[in-house]
């Protein structure tokens, strides 16, 4: 399988101050490295597209547009897969000198695309699903809740586990 490039050439862009320039890509998200939450993930086989428009402002760049994507997982109720497409806004700024945490960097005249969408999928995919938001939970016929009764709970009172000294204080507390 051929390496899938995520780097974009900017330098039309940087060179002419105010101008745009559309950016439509799509990458399979095994290019992105594994895009997985608790509960959700994007298959690797899975596309993520990229429509953006990339705009000079002085020395940086800025991409905004839109990433749409793919996800499945588990509903949060029932536990049966739910499935669905999240399209998430974007508005990035790539500089040359970087600052961590707030800007992407400018590598030459190019930009690397994949941190920046790996970020924001990560961060847009659903962190508890629903398949429904009337879901009633897991079959009761299916799955019975039995509460097996507690071997301490069955002796007399006489019998009671040793309590724990910390809590001694509230048994001289009376209420009138």
């Amino acid at each position: 399988m051929s390496r899938v490039r995520t780097v974009e050439p900017i330098a039309d862009v940087r060179r002419r101050p105010g101008t745009q320039r559309p950016i439509l890509r799509t990458f399979p998200a095994q290019a992105l490295g594994p895009l997985v939450t608790t509960s959700s993930q994007v298959q690797p086989e899975a596309d993520v597209a990229l429509d953006a428009v990339a705009e000079a402002t002085g020395t940086d760049v800025v991409v905004s547009g839109t990433v749409t994507f793919a996800w499945e997982g588990e509903c949060r109720r029932c536990l049966q897969t739910v499935t669905g497409t999240t399209t998430a806004d974007l508005r990035e700024i790539f500089a040359a000198a970087p600052v961590e945490g707030e800007t992407w960097p400018v590598v030459g005249d190019t930009i690397d695309l994949a941190p920046m969408l790996r970020e924001t999928v990560l961060l847009t995919l659903p962190l508890v699903p629903l398949c429904a938001e009337d879901c009633p939970g897991p079959d009761p016929e299916r799955f019975p809740a039995a509460i097996e009764p507690d071997e301490q709970a069955s002796g007399t009172d006489d019998e009671k586990a040793p309590r724990d000294p910390r809590w001694a204080a509230l048994d001289q507390l009376r209420f009138d």
